[in-house]
């Protein structure tokens, strides 16, 4: 398995989901068992060397790898969703996104004060959402070893962006998008 299988995988859709957007649509690759099987393996084994003690998907296309990665490692997972979504107390910080601004949320009780955490998504942009999902674990007194991506798009800076905000935390994306 090389990238550029991996990325024949990934299909473009233009102007979705509004004008101007070439969204990246990773239903192919998850569809693809040995493509899925070798994201998933690349992500738990860069997880690992990590250490963590919980791993955490953002929803929802995040779920998609953070669940599998979590079985792998034999740990617990967590969830980011969006505002709304959960049934019990929460805390939430604000997400602004490239097409909208959400509020993510988590529950309460989601992270034990000084659990080390790797916070797994499909897809780092502009990198908004993923500043949000370390406040969240910041806010629970967590600590973010970690955020992995399946596909990064790199022509937005979203990776610079969390760097800044966050340069204690490092950033793994197996699959880069420079245009």
């Amino acid at each position: 398995m090389n990238i550029e299988r991996l990325k024949d995988r990934i299909y473009e859709v233009k102007d979705f989901p509004k004008p101007g957007i070439g969204f990246k649509d990773i239903s192919p690759l998850v569809h693809d068992a040995a493509s899925y099987h070798f994201v998933v393996d690349k992500l738990a084994a860069w997880a690992k060397k990590k250490k963590p003690d919980v791993i955490i998907g953002i929803e929802s296309r995040g779920y998609l790898f953070a669940a599998p990665v979590a079985r792998e490692l034999r740990l617990g997972l967590d969830i980011i969703r969006k505002k709304g979504k959960l049934p019990r107390k929460t805390v939430s910080v604000r997400a602004p996104n490239e097409y909208a601004v959400e509020v993510f949320e988590m529950h309460a009780d989601a992270i034990q004060p000084g659990q080390r955490v790797v916070i797994i998504d499909d897809l780092i942009a502009t990198g908004s959402s993923s500043i949000s999902a370390i406040e969240l674990v910041k806010l629970l007194k967590g600590e973010t070893l970690g955020f992995g991506a399946v596909v990064e798009l790199c022509f937005l800076k979203g990776v610079p962006a969390i760097k800044k905000a966050f340069p204690e935390v490092e950033i793994f994306s197996l699959i880069q998008y420079q245009e």
